[in-house]
């Protein structure tokens, strides 16, 4: 496999539009370190493709799954009665994401 590097890891938080400062990208790059080396150890354990693969950690897992009834949801106006502010049937949210700082 081949290392991070510092230029691979800004490559990738720009593609994110996550800004890194250097002291973050340092600690990605020995996050990455361990996680690249726990894979080697993986591969190193004789006859690993034999192994079945689980869907759960714990053998005796079982998942029971409910019958899908559909069930009468709450009135609109008690929904809405609950809201600080709202037009016609939408609620109204403060804006989280700013598209101008958006990077192409």
């Amino acid at each position: 496999m081949s290392k991070f590097t510092k230029a691979m890891v800004d490559d990738y938080a720009d593609k994110l539009l996550i800004g890194l400062t250097p002291t973050e990208n340092e600690m990605v790059l020995q996050e990455m370190d361990i996680i690249e080396a726990t894979m080697d150890k993986v591969t190193e354990i004789k006859d690993i493709s034999k192994v079945e693969p689980m869907t759960h950690c714990l053998d005796d897992f079982t998942v029971e799954l409910r019958d899908d009834v559909a069930v009468e949801g709450l009135p609109i106006e008690e929904v809405l009665s609950n809201c600080d502010d709202f037009e016609d049937r939408e609620i109204v949210v403060p804006k989280v994401v700013n598209t101008n700082d958006v990077h192409e």
